[in-house]
């Protein structure tokens, strides 16, 4: 359920993946690729990418066909993986994520959107004044839409949902008695480009959001759909008003987040988590099971389960006290 909102314009041969990339190989080999994936979800008609040494243990169960690397990792591969070397992996694998996926690039208005009234949810769903509706939405019974609002192309909303004024939603699967509040932005692309000489190469976002069941969502909120997974919040989670949310982040169950927290693309945070307000969260860490981080913190680093934080780093809270009293 990666991509079910963007069209796959694959499949391709390697070769043809090769002249992309402007890679010279003499191989007879027509081997056909049918999509991209990261390590953990790529199949034997997938190519995928490793990039950092970080994700050693997931490279070397990968299932993927071929593999976007660099010589110094490309020996963390299994023997059913190939690797393909290239200079910026990142870079490689924003091109050819871009030849499957040429829609995932830019988010222009939806012009699809059509005011509720004129729509099949005219009677089914309680709406404030210029709500609008895009194509291929599917919501649920008992839903409000408050003022302003636009629920852009590619949403499925379930039952009992509630979603507040002047808030825009995209590429997202919204379960069960969800209440999102005013002035959020779901679902748009992330903060996901490389700096080139004389420009930024933007990165595709061909991943979604999905917010489980029972969960809130505080004013002023943004989640990033994923860029090669899916951005996720877990069940009977409570985001307070302006946090941001960056692409492929995973937030667990029954998570309290306070105002202002910012958690940066692809980290994960585990079940029962409690952040203080103004916390910020550097990409690609994971954060245990039942930890509590103190408000203004910046944990630059993983953190077990059942552990308590605060301050910059993030350390241990009876450190942290015992060095500021």
């Amino acid at each position: 359920m990666l991509n079910p909102f963007f069209s796959n314009s694959g499949p391709f041969t390697i070769n043809e993946i090769f002249k992309t990339l402007k890679i010279v190989i003499n191989s007879n080999e027509d081997y056909t690729i049918e999509n991209i994936k990261d390590l953990l979800s790529a199949d034997s008609k997938s190519i995928t990418f490793f990039h950092s040494k970080k994700y050693q243990d997931i490279a070397k169960k990968t299932k993927a066909k071929y593999c976007i690397t660099t010589h110094s990792l490309k020996n963390y591969l299994p023997n059913n993986c190939y690797p393909i070397v290239v200079d910026n992996v990142l870079v490689a694998t924003s091109i050819i994520t871009e030849k499957f996926y040429p829609n995932s690039i830019e988010d222009e208005y939806d012009i699809t959107a059509i005011d509720i009234y004129k729509s099949d949810f005219a009677k089914s769903v309680n709406s404030g004044k210029n709500v609008l509706i895009g194509n291929n939405v599917n919501i649920g019974n008992n839903c409000s839409i408050g003022h302003n609002s636009i629920i852009e192309k590619n949403v499925q909303i379930g039952n009992n949902c509630k979603i507040g004024s002047n808030t825009i939603i995209r590429n997202s699967i919204i379960k069960d008695n969800v209440t999102i509040l005013d002035n959020c932005v779901i679902g748009k692309k992330g903060f996901g480009f490389f700096p080139i000489t004389n420009k930024n190469l933007r990165y595709p976002h061909i991943g979604i959001v999905i917010i489980n069941e029972n969960t809130e969502i505080g004013c002023g909120a943004t989640i990033d759909r994923g860029s090669m997974s899916n951005t996720e919040i877990g069940k009977n989670t409570f985001l307070d008003n302006q946090i941001h949310i960056a692409h492929n982040v995973k937030i667990g169950d029954n998570t309290i987040i306070a105002g202002q927290v910012g958690i940066a693309g692809s980290s994960i945070i585990g079940n029962n988590v409690k952040i203080g307000g103004q916390a910020g969260i550097s990409g690609h860490l994971k954060i245990g099971n039942n930890v509590e981080i103190g408000g203004g913190s910046g944990v630059i680093k993983d953190i077990p389960d059942n552990s308590k934080v605060m301050g910059y780093p993030a350390k241990n809270i009876r450190e942290f006290l015992r060095e500021n009293k």
